[in-house]
């Protein structure tokens, strides 16, 4: 008999990165003591840039004090990986879940992102694949179309994954993403030579290729922020 496994899904829309790094801290603690199933928070942010826990600042291209003339703002987080940037018409998933539960070690949650993400360009005819060592990732070629960045704590993950749909590629040229040099950027609007009118679908195909891979029988959506925020107490 196959095994219930449930999957939420809070579809938050475009959330600033604070908030979000909020709940994910609030849902991982929730997750380890077994108070939520495993859980994702599908979500686009404003222009943002991340560094992991390396703190390879010297991949940040520009003066901090310069990143208010572009519009975006950097944050330092305790996931792993190096400089990446998030932006409108990238989606973006943190999934909360139990390794433990689904029975994965690190590497294996890893290529299972990479893999939701390879899965997602086939479905456009983007053929897309994992990168070359020390090339963490989702490539067209050369060309890098979606980024992972996790951090595991008493099995629990948190952040995740970031696909580019359609975003302002030039924004990338602030950072070395990931901290690859030599390497360009690209987006699935580019490769599919499609227009790609609808961001939602893309967020829900997304989930659906990762759910699939990781074997949730059950896949619940949410999008009234409003209780999601109200039971974390996130401002």
């Amino acid at each position: 008999m196959t095994r219930q496994r449930n999957l939420l899904v809070w579809k938050l829309g475009i959330t600033n990165y604070s908030t979000a790094l909020k709940l994910q801290q609030h849902l991982a603690s929730e997750r380890k003591l077994g108070k939520i199933p495993d859980t994702i928070l599908s979500l686009q942010h404003p222009p943002t840039y991340t560094l992991g826990k390396r703190r390879t600042s010297n991949n940040l291209l520009i003066p901090e004090s310069d990143l208010k003339s572009v519009g975006a703002e950097l944050h330092y987080t305790e996931r792993g990986g190096d400089i990446t940037f998030h932006g409108p018409r990238q989606a973006v998933l943190y999934p909360i879940i139990s390794l433990r539960d689904i029975g994965f070690g690190a590497r294996k949650y890893v290529e299972a992102l990479e893999s939701t993400m390879i899965d997602l360009a086939s479905v456009y005819n983007v053929k897309a694949q994992r990168g070359m060592k020390c090339e963490t990732g989702v490539w067209v070629g050369d060309r890098k179309i979606g980024a992972v960045g996790v951090r595991i704590s008493s099995g629990v993950t948190s952040h995740g994954l970031a696909f580019n749909i359609d975003p302002d590629l030039s924004y990338f040229k602030h950072i070395v993403p990931c901290g690859i040099e030599g390497k360009e950027v690209t987006s699935l609007r580019k490769e599919a030579e499609v227009e790609i009118l609808d961001d939602e679908v893309i967020h829900e195909q997304l989930i659906q290729c990762f759910a699939k891979l990781l074997r949730y029988t059950d896949v619940q959506w949410r999008q009234d922020m409003s209780m999601l925020f109200t039971d974390y107490e996130v401002d």
